[in-house]
């Protein structure tokens, strides 16, 4: 069973790899329409209007007010692919987003962040002698440039970037290829990240109090701000590491399938054996961070233009609401390239329309 499971996770990830090169142009011609014809009708602030539960339950009021205010761009790209042999890892993400900064921006100086997701495995043989294997997306901090007292991560996200440029340093000076669980546990900048996360984490608390009254509207868990996500982490892994997990993987393969008895391999995952203590779990300060990027990939943008025309949708007892707007709106992303008075009445429409607000959170 084992071996069919192998090749059911092979062949979607295969089916992911196939899929990347043939979505790229059809993504390019997308991001055209936008820039050509919508980019001056909120196009991203009101797709981050209308997001999945996965990623709007980290949306706070500030989060969108800088959202509907400074987000210019956004792009998603699938950076493992090679364009031209279509081989590679699906699963790694970079994500590009681009902001105003001029007078609308009262939060932050950065014109542009890019966080990149590389999707690793990592293969460990515990004390007790088993074998365990992880695998998943990792990332570096992205530091944003705050302006005086508007940091709504509450110093999180500098603490985060602390921790790994002083990591860099340590293995710099060091001489090392990488830093232990011990060595990053006894550097300063990871007793101040993991205090203030705890600080944080208490000061948010009775801001989420009304959640179990069903009062769900601005909450977050533990109150965090979406723009921790730039400092989320995951396992550290590298490239090197990942490649030579996935060598020994085809090896054990192999061995299944010649019936060969796997060292360490156990089915009873309820195990506990005493390992080091993960440092980075400890520091994480957006632990949902993987399962974020991967709602961005899987569902936001491939359905942006739909939810783009669903921005323009409001509840029924909204009276005084036009339907035209919206029957405007799938008028313009369906056909791309109308007539330039159609363009300019549009134009006009959009003028009139206020920025995006960020759906109320659902029970």
């Amino acid at each position: 069973m084992t071996l069919l499971q192998d090749e059911f996770a092979d062949a979607q990830v295969e089916h992911m790899r196939v899929g990347v090169n043939l979505m790229r142009p059809v993504y390019a011609k997308r991001n055209e329409l936008i820039a050509s014809k919508l980019k001056d009708l909120d196009f991203w602030p009101r797709v981050f209007s209308n997001l999945p539960a996965e990623i709007d339950e980290f949306i706070l009021p500030s989060d969108a007010q800088i959202l509907a205010s400074c987000l210019k761009n956004f792009n998603i790209e699938r950076i493992g692919v090679d364009e031209a042999t279509g081989q590679g890892e699906p699963r790694s993400l970079r994500f590009t987003f681009e902001f105003d900064t001029g007078d609308d921006n009262i939060w932050f100086t950065n014109d542009k962040l890019v966080k990149d997701f590389h999707w690793r495995r990592e293969l460990k043989i515990t004390a007790a002698g088993k074998r365990r294997v992880w695998e998943g997306l990792v990332s570096e901090p992205v530091r944003i440039n705050w302006k005086p007292n508007m940091d709504p991560t509450h110093g999180l996200l500098d603490a985060a970037c602390d921790l790994a440029e002083a990591e860099k340093a340590f293995i710099k000076k060091e001489k090392k290829d990488k830093i232990s669980e011990d060595e990053r546990m006894s550097l300063p900048e990871f007793e101040k990240l993991v205090e203030l996360a705890a600080k944080v984490e208490a000061q948010a608390a009775p801001d989420n109090e009304g959640e179990e009254d069903g009062d769900e509207d601005g909450a977050s868990p533990a109150g965090l701000s979406f723009f921790a996500w730039f400092g989320y982490r995951g396992a550290d892994v590298s490239e090197k590491e990942s490649e030579a997990a996935r060598k020994e993987d085809k090896e054990t393969t192999e061995k299944r399938r010649k019936g060969e008895d796997i060292p360490g391999e156990d089915d009873d995952e309820d195990d506990e054996d005493e390992e080091e203590e993960d440092s980075l779990a400890i520091s994480e300060i957006f632990a949902d961070g993987q399962n974020v990027a991967i709602a961005f990939g899987e569902e936001v943008w491939p359905e942006a233009l739909q939810s783009y025309v669903d921005s323009y949708m409001v509840p029924d007892d909204f009276e005084d609401f036009d339907e035209l707007d919206v029957e405007e709106m799938e008028a313009l992303v369906a056909g791309g390239a109308d007539d330039d008075d159609d363009d300019e009445e549009k134009g006009e429409k959009a003028d009139k329309e206020e920025r995006p607000r960020k759906k109320a959170k659902k029970a």
